[in-house]
């Protein structure tokens, strides 16, 4: 089957005084209907961009300079922007890391739920208040009819999140873009919102693309996992077979630098930074880092290539630690 979401060698820039900063240079990643796919990788690596790239939502001075990214076959990238303004809600839908931030503090839960539902479907009066109070129940927040009058410095930020997926469901997308959805939260809260998602994707049959900077969090949510490094897809597979049997040296150091409760002394960590995308190193840009890195590492970008079953990695030299 096509895949729902389908990106083909995207390429972001941000033109800036200094020059022009390649923050994603050819992203290929896909999803399918009814799937979740993790998006991991460290900060700087291009996940946040990616999403903002499919939504056409980057701000001067970024701008998407190359590539394509098809929604069940039809070019995003080449929609004009009325035809775009209605793709965003209705078909893709997004939350993000700060619920707080995304809430208006002076509007209620409820307010913001019906402005959605008045303004994507059409819903006014009572129809949309019935429509709002199952959205919160969907999401499993107690008491709906009564949670539509609290403001949102009311709520806990587990609740808060839970309001901000609910408003994302109410134009019942196809796609949903979950930007560090569980940041700021303890981990209880964590588990149940990440169960949450994952439930929501199974009985509605979007998909989801939860991008995250924790190996845990997408080990424990997703179907499949892609990895980014310095705006590259350096490795993409289901989720069992990255966790048991990672090919990229970069994988490898990011599984390596989980927090285990087994383990005795300082947490592990990958040596060096990201590269400074401003001035690109030639060949591979995870060479200066690599412990397996030899000259033509230096000299030659290795594609995004097979390594087995829906298993594929960027790198010369792959293979288990």
């Amino acid at each position: 089957m096509a895949p729902l979401l389908d990106i083909q060698g995207l390429r972001v820039s941000f033109f800036t005084r200094r020059g022009e900063v390649r923050a994603l240079d050819g992203v290929d990643l896909g999803l399918g209907a009814g799937e979740v796919v993790g998006l991991v990788g460290e900060s700087g690596s291009g996940k946040s961009v990616t999403a903002a790239a499919i939504l056409r939502l980057l701000r001067p001075p970024g701008r998407i300079v190359g590539g394509r990214i098809l929604l069940d076959g039809a070019d995003l990238l080449a929609l004009p922007e009325p035809a775009m303004r209605e793709v965003r809600g209705r078909q893709v839908a997004m939350i993000f890391q700060s619920p707080r931030a995304s809430l208006d503090p002076v509007m209620r839960v409820g307010q913001h739920l019906l402005t959605v539902l008045k303004e994507r479907r059409g819903a006014a009066g009572p129809e949309a208040r019935r429509a709002a109070e199952a959205l919160l129940a969907q999401v499993r927040l107690p008491e709906p009819a009564s949670l539509m009058a609290a403001y949102p410095h009311q709520l806990s930020g587990g609740m808060c999140q839970r309001v901000m997926i609910a408003t994302a469901l109410a134009c019942r997308p196809r796609l949903l873009l979950a930007d560090e959805p569980t940041t700021g939260l303890d981990v209880t809260i964590q588990h149940e919102i990440l169960g949450l998602l994952r439930e929501l994707t199974a009985t509605t049959g979007m998909a989801q693309l939860l991008i995250s900077h924790d190996m845990g969090v997408v080990g424990e949510a997703c179907d499949r996992v892609a990895v980014m490094y310095a705006g590259h897809v350096v490795e993409s597979a289901p989720t069992a077979a990255l966790f048991e049997a990672p090919q990229h040296p970069y994988t490898i150091g990011l599984l390596a630098c989980r927090p285990r409760l087994d383990a005795d002394g300082p947490l592990s960590a990958i040596p060096g930074t990201i590269p400074d995308l401003l001035a690109r190193p030639g060949g591979c840009p995870f060479a200066p880092r690599c412990p397996r890195a030899r000259d033509v590492c230096q000299e030659v970008r290795p594609p995004l290539a097979s390594a087995g079953a829906d298993h594929a990695v960027a790198c010369h030299f792959p293979g288990p630690a």
